[in-house]
């Protein structure tokens, strides 16, 4: 008897314990109270948070860049994932969301209907993005045209594919702690909440482990491309020794103090960036020289 009581006990724990990783995390509506959009401003957050290189069509230039009907195809080591159409349209996009529910999927990576996004989502690093510029976001996604798309199911193979197991996923991998801890200078200080939150530079410039987290330790010294053909670079100071000067001219035009140009991907977030104050880029620049070398 006493041997079933311990076991019961233990299943109870056990489930205790996975109900609660398992379980999406919300934000109290509290928070949200007496913040409204800037549209204007929403627009740079757009910029900054590079929406449009994600779920725009392939190669698609100018106000096309603005229709965010998604379908774009991203691989990875645990399948394909496919980017989901966030334009207003209210039976195939995201035209039925409140601004919480942008701040559920930002901050914590949870959809309306309280499931787990994966993190091909890049809410490890929004989840940083201030309240304000999230809301401000949300107004300016609210006002671009409707696109009419249906999201196309991603490929993940078993059993990354059981989405509850993403709430363990969190609980190792996702957090608001910044990797530069004492920056100098509150140019250093914006940068940091550029590169580290709605740039999501590591992202692609930081290696994974085999569970798909970040490693901290090897921040933005590069890492492999996911599509298979060759790496990202590393932009620490080790390997990044262009000036800030430099480094701005490249944000602004895409092309590099050796006169190559950027292209992939690249092209893309130069597409972005190049819509940003000018101090955002020299903060930028200056958080890129402040960071640890990693060789």
């Amino acid at each position: 008897m006493k041997r079933l009581f311990v076991f019961l006990a233990v299943l109870a724990f056990a489930g205790t314990v996975t109900a609660y990783l398992t379980t999406p995390e919300t934000i109290d509506p509290a928070k949200l109270a007496g913040i409204t959009p800037d549209i204007t401003f929403g627009e740079q957050v757009f910029a900054e948070g590079g929406c449009a290189s994600c779920h725009s069509a392939p190669k698609a230039e100018g106000v096309e860049r603005l229709k965010l009907g998604g379908g774009r195809a991203f691989p990875s080591d645990f399948g394909t994932f496919y980017a989901p159409n966030i334009s207003p349209d209210t039976k195939t996009g995201i035209g039925n969301w409140g601004m919480i529910d942008l701040v559920n999927a930002m901050r914590f990576g949870t959809s309306p209907d309280n499931t787990h996004y994966y993190p091909v989502f890049p809410y490890g690093s929004f989840n940083k993005a201030s309240l304000k510029d999230i809301v401000s976001l949300y107004g300016y996604l609210m006002q671009l045209p409707a696109v009419q798309q249906q999201n196309r199911p991603h490929d993940v193979k078993f059993p990354f594919n059981i989405r509850a197991t993403l709430g363990v996923w969190k609980a190792l991998f996702l957090s608001g702690d910044p990797v530069l801890n004492a920056p100098t200078t509150p140019e250093v200080r914006r940068g940091q909440y550029l590169v580290e939150g709605l740039g999501h530079c590591a992202e692609c410039h930081t290696p994974r482990n085999l569970l798909g987290g970040l490693k901290r330790d090897r921040w933005l010294a590069g890492a492999p491309n996911p599509s298979g053909r060759g790496t990202i670079p590393n932009i620490t100071p080790a390997k990044l020794n262009w000036d800030v000067t430099d480094i701005v001219a490249y944000f602004t035009t895409g092309l590099t103090p050796e006169f190559d140009s950027a292209g992939g991907e690249m092209a893309e977030v130069i597409e972005n960036l190049s819509q940003l104050p000018e101090s955002d880029l020299m903060a930028i620049a200056a958080y890129l020289k402040a960071i640890p070398a990693v060789e």
